[in-house]
């Protein structure tokens, strides 16, 4: 009986694993706990230093550490690499923290979306679907084969690298270009 009850309980907990573990992702070479908040996440992940920086800097700390939910597309060092010679260096200057904002939640919708409802929007519009970011302006989703990308109000494109990053008040998309508003 004893013996019984043991191989139950390792079954039980072998089916559980599985699903804990596909909940957990690795970003930035640190994991991303579905326990812990954007930016209690984000903060680990060396992949995002210059976008925490930012996200300080723009004093959004408070709003990220929120019950939200949000849906946060984050932009990698990459990413902010790809901008101009010293466009992040200016932005963070704190005479500049009121566009610096401008473009961080233009990086954020309210709710949770993941890619699989990214991807229903999209089949929803026949190709592209429209959100509405935190900024108030607009990001437009569309699909490229197995990619979701967005597109920008000024045109620029970033490719969705790594999907479905589950946060405790949200969901990080992880892009490769900083996106830009109006």
């Amino acid at each position: 009986m004893k013996k019984i009850i043991i191989a139950v309980i390792a079954m039980a907990a072998i089916a559980i694993a599985p699903k804990t573990h596909a909940q957990t992702k690795m970003v930035g070479g640190a994991a991303m706990y579905p326990t812990k908040n954007i930016v209690e996440n984000a903060v680990n992940s060396k992949d995002h230093t210059t976008l925490v920086a930012a996200v300080k800097a723009a004093g959004l700390v408070e709003t990220l550490e929120s019950t939200g939910p949000f849906t946060v597309f984050a932009p990698t060092n990459e990413a902010f690499n790809k901008l101009p010679a010293g466009t992040v260096d200016n932005l963070v200057k704190p005479e500049n923290k009121e566009m610096l904002t401008k473009i961080l939640t233009y990086h954020v919708v309210a709710g949770k979306l993941s890619s699989e409802e990214l991807w229903a929007k999209v089949k929803a519009g026949n190709g592209k679907a429209e959100l509405t970011t935190v900024q108030g302006g607009k990001l437009t989703v569309m699909a490229k084969g197995k990619k979701l990308y967005l597109v920008d109000e000024k045109g620029g494109q970033s490719w969705i690298t790594i999907a479905d990053v589950n946060q405790s008040n949200g969901v990080i998309h992880v892009v490769n270009t900083v996106l830009m508003p109006n």
